[in-house]
């Protein structure tokens, strides 16, 4: 990572007007003069249409690695492109694959949490939270109060977790109480947000109890706002250069909110797919545990909004708001969709967004 301009990431933090470690008493005026021409120069993009060719118009930091990507296969050029997973017919990949909101037996159902005989809906399995669990791949807690109970063992460390769901059911509170509860116990983590600014990110945690500008301060927690323009346009040299940034910084988890605003930059499916495949795998040979948030789908609560990163996650937990057609209260609900290398309920159970975080009821049903 060499060259005459400041990495994006090393700039995202100098402009973080939180942390204060390491400072000189002209950094907040200096901090102060580029956010207003940030906004100036923000306020004009907004007002123009977006370039649906984000390679055409390379950054600064993208130049200082063309030699180095000159010689780099091509993602969509077959077989020698990495193993990727896309570079087939995506369409017809998953033709035939089974719609993820049918019930068992092809049937579906009006209530997506029956699983009665006859009744549609998602069936359930017996689910011991005390049963004995042998594993020799090392495992972390969540975090969340409840939903560590529904699984046995805990999430695979170094692992790849995605959290789909709508707005307001609490995406953004996950991803921050998953990494309190390592940063809680000593370890580092990187919160990176394409939707909030950095001081946003710090007063909700604030309001939760999570002292998150006292790690800042301990040089224990780095909260990078990229724009999703910029990351677009810059996404080869961001992807290249995180797992070393990762590495030096020390992180044991980090959060990207969200990967929706990401996949939104690319028009091509094809640009898209292989995009957020790269930038995934380059997460999980960072060897840090990830959790990205995404947006459900418009279609169906269990799916993501373009149906990609749940194939490549690890672990996939599925937010929603469910109400009975005989009830007339709204309620959030909580699934996990997968886990690889684990055993997990697979119960919807209902959970509330308190003052203290997300909490799940895994003794109570649903309604």
């Amino acid at each position: 990572m060499s060259g005459d301009d400041e990495d994006w990431f090393e700039r995202a933090l100098r402009e973080d007007p939180e942390r204060t470690t390491d400072t000189d008493p002209n950094t907040d005026a200096d901090a102060d003069t580029d956010a207003d021409a940030d906004t100036d120069a923000d306020a004009d993009t907004d007002g123009a249409e977006t370039d649906p060719e984000p390679n055409d118009r390379p950054s600064e930091s993208e130049a200082d690695f063309a030699d180095a990507f000159e010689d780099a296969p091509d993602v969509d050029s077959g077989a020698d492109s990495d193993g990727s997973p896309f570079d087939e017919d995506f369409a017809s990949a998953f033709e035939n694959a089974p719609d993820i909101g049918e019930a068992p037996g092809g049937e579906s159902g009006s209530d997506p949490f029956g699983g009665a005989p006859g009744g549609g809906g998602r069936a359930t399995e017996s689910f011991d939270e005390n049963a004995a669990f042998d594993s020799t791949i090392e495992r972390i807690d969540l975090g969340i109060e409840g939903l560590d109970n529904m699984i046995l063992g805990g999430v695979p460390k170094r692992s790849l977790v995605s959290v789909v769901g709508s707005a307001g059911t609490g995406k953004t509170t996950f991803g921050l109480q998953f990494l309190d509860e390592a940063l809680s116990k000593g370890d580092c983590g990187v919160y990176l947000t394409l939707e909030e600014a950095a001081s946003r990110i710090y007063d909700t945690a604030e309001e939760k109890g999570w002292s998150f500008r006292e790690y800042a301060d301990d040089g224990r927690l780095a909260v990078v706002h990229l724009d999703p323009v910029e990351m677009a346009n810059s996404l080869a040299s961001i992807r290249n250069e995180l797992p070393a940034l990762i590495e030096e910084f020390g992180a044991d988890r980090l959060v990207l909110d969200s990967v929706s605003l990401l996949e939104m930059m690319y028009d091509q499916p094809s640009d898209r797919r292989s995009e957020v495949y790269q930038f995934s795998k380059s997460l999980k040979e960072a060897g840090v545990t990830t959790l990205v948030t995404s947006e459900a789908s418009d279609d169906t609560p269990y799916a993501s909004r373009y149906g990609i990163i749940e194939y490549l996650a690890d672990a996939v937990f599925v937010l929603q708001y469910v109400r009975a057609s005989d009830f007339q209260e709204t309620r959030l609900a909580v699934e996990i969709q997968k886990i690889r290398d684990a055993n997990h309920s697979r119960e919807t159970k209902p959970y509330e967004i308190t003052d203290e975080g997300l909490s799940v009821y895994r003794q109570a049903n649903i309604f």
